[in-house]
C-alpha cells in the first residue's frame, strides 16, 4: 500500500491483480476462498482495542449484557462486541461502537481506529475495505468505574 498526500491509503501494483483491480480474498484457478463475516469482525475487534484512548467497545447494555456473559465459567470475552461487519467476495465494510477516555481527542481516536481496522483488515483478508463508521457511545470518566467492575469485579458466576 502506499500512501496518499491526503493521508489515505491505496493500493500499490504488488496488491492489484492483472486486470489492475484488486485481488480477491483468496480466489485462484483452484479454489476460491470466502471468508465469514465474523472473522472480520474479530480482526476488526482487535485493532480498535489496540488503539490508545478505547477504553471500550458497545454501547452500554451490550457492555453490560458481556459482564455478566464473561463471568459464566468457560465463556470468553468477545473481542467482536461493538463491530459489524459485512464481507462481499472482494469488499468489506464495518460499523463499530466505542467508548473512549476522557481527554482524550475522539476526532484523532476514531481517525486511529479507523486506520488500524483498515490496516488489519486489509492485510489479513485481502479484502478492500470500503468504509468504517464509528459510533462514539459513550466517554469514560476518570471516577466511574468499569461495568465489569460495577458487577462485582473478576467474580464468576457458580
Amino acid at each position: 500500500m502506499s500512501e496518499t498526500s491526503t493521508g489515505t491509503r491505496e493500493p500499490n501494483a504488488e496488491s492489484r491483480g492483472q486486470s489492475g483491480g484488486r485481488k480477491g480474498a483468496g480466489n485462484s484457478e483452484r479454489g476460491k476462498t470466502t471468508i465469514a463475516d465474523s472473522v472480520v469482525a474479530k480482526i476488526a475487534g482487535m485493532a480498535a482495542r489496540d488503539v490508545i484512548g478505547v477504553h471500550a467497545m458497545g454501547g452500554g447494555f451490550s457492555r453490560t449484557f458481556g459482564a455478566v456473559r464473561d463471568r459464566v465459567p468457560g465463556s470468553s470475552k468477545s473481542v467482536t462486541r461493538g463491530v459489524k461487519a459485512e464481507v462481499g467476495e472482494t469488499q468489506s465494510a464495518l460499523d463499530l461502537e466505542i467508548v473512549v477516555d476522557y481527554g482524550v481527542s475522539i476526532v484523532e481516536v476514531a481517525n486511529s481506529v479507523r486506520g488500524n481496522v483498515i490496516s488489519s483488515v486489509e492485510q489479513m483478508t485481502g479484502l478492500e475495505v470500503v468504509e468504517v463508521n464509528i459510533a462514539v457511545s459513550d466517554v469514560k470518566l476518570p471516577d466511574e468505574e468499569d461495568d465489569e467492575d460495577e458487577e462485582g469485579g473478576d467474580r464468576q458466576l457458580q
